[in-house]
């Protein structure tokens, strides 16, 4: 099929009686799609539009299967008009309840495309400084992200008495380079660069994602809780506050300035449940990928 998402997505009717995009419940109902050009920037109307794409698409699927019948004699012109209603909300109904994938990677597309552009600076208490983590995390490159994380990292590490590109390289591996963490539910970063969880203890802000955790070796998908921050040196703070207090760590930051011990034995303290985590963190270390973004008085340590 080579009808694209977009294309779909510009298919939808333009409708003028505004409604709660929740209650779309019947095929012959999308009134609730005007939210989107009140609020383009709405998850919700965003969600709203994605859903229905993903339902055109199963009704290009069904309608197939009804043309491939009636390529066969099998086809009812008064019948076909009653099957041709009962697939659309077949259709809809099926995007509504089960996940099909579409609908989410369409809702990806669509927000980055109506995500406004942060400014590259805000003062403290201005309206973009309000909104948790937008003007604290701005970093599009590996270069970028060192250059904001890394004050932060160096002074945890001076307090822990670590080699600082060992938790240089957790943060990497950790937020892909700051391009993946788990998110607040206003679509801002959690700023969390360790994929610290929130465990019941924890009373501060949270974030959740989808993560792979291993058990016996065996990969699962869970959706998890993260800690959230509002700003990267309390995050970074925290990180190094939970490597002093566990005995877990212990040997982790004996390892002093050797970064592969240290990284060694972060790998089998049960930090991550990857059995490959440590393999990976000497793969970040290691690349000419993190040497670039190194200004050179760094990349000495």
């Amino acid at each position: 099929m080579t009808t694209s998402l977009a294309s779909l997505a510009g298919s939808l009717p333009t409708l003028t009686s505004p409604a709660d995009i929740s209650a779309a419940t019947t095929y012959t109902d999308l009134n609730g799609l005007e939210a989107l050009k009140k609020d383009p920037s709405s998850p919700q109307a965003l969600g709203a539009v994605a859903q229905q794409v993903e339902a055109l698409f199963l009704q290009m699927m069904l309608r197939s299967m009804r043309d491939a019948n009636a390529a066969v004699g099998e086809d009812d012109n008064e019948m076909s008009m009653y099957q041709d209603m009962f697939d659309k909300q077949v259709a809809l109904t099926m995007s509504q309840h089960q996940d099909l994938g579409i609908g989410a990677i369409l809702k990806r597309q669509l927000s980055n495309k109506v995500a406004p552009a942060a400014p590259k600076t805000a003062s403290a208490g201005s309206a973009v400084g309000a909104v948790p983590g937008a003007a604290q995390f701005l970093a599009q490159t590996p270069a970028e992200f060192v250059d904001q994380v890394m004050p932060a990292i160096r002074r945890a590490a001076g307090a822990l008495g670590v080699n600082p590109l060992g938790l240089l390289a957790q943060a990497a591996l950790e937020t892909g380079w700051g391009q993946r963490m788990a998110r607040n539910a206003d679509g801002s970063p959690s700023l969390n660069m360790f994929g610290v969880k929130a465990g019941d203890g924890w009373t501060g802000a949270r974030a959740t994602a989808d993560t792979v955790e291993f058990s016996n070796g065996v990969a699962a998908q869970r959706r998890t809780a993260f800690r959230a921050y509002g700003s990267i040196e309390e995050s970074v703070s925290d990180f190094a506050n939970v490597l002093k207090k566990s005995p877990r760590y212990r040997d982790a930051i004996a390892a002093g300035g050797d970064v592969h011990a240290y990284i060694d034995r972060i790998g089998k303290s049960g930090y991550a449940t990857d059995p490959e985590y440590a393999t990976k963190l000497n793969q970040i270390l290691n690349s000419g990928v993190l040497q670039a973004a190194l200004p050179t008085r760094t990349a000495a340590l």
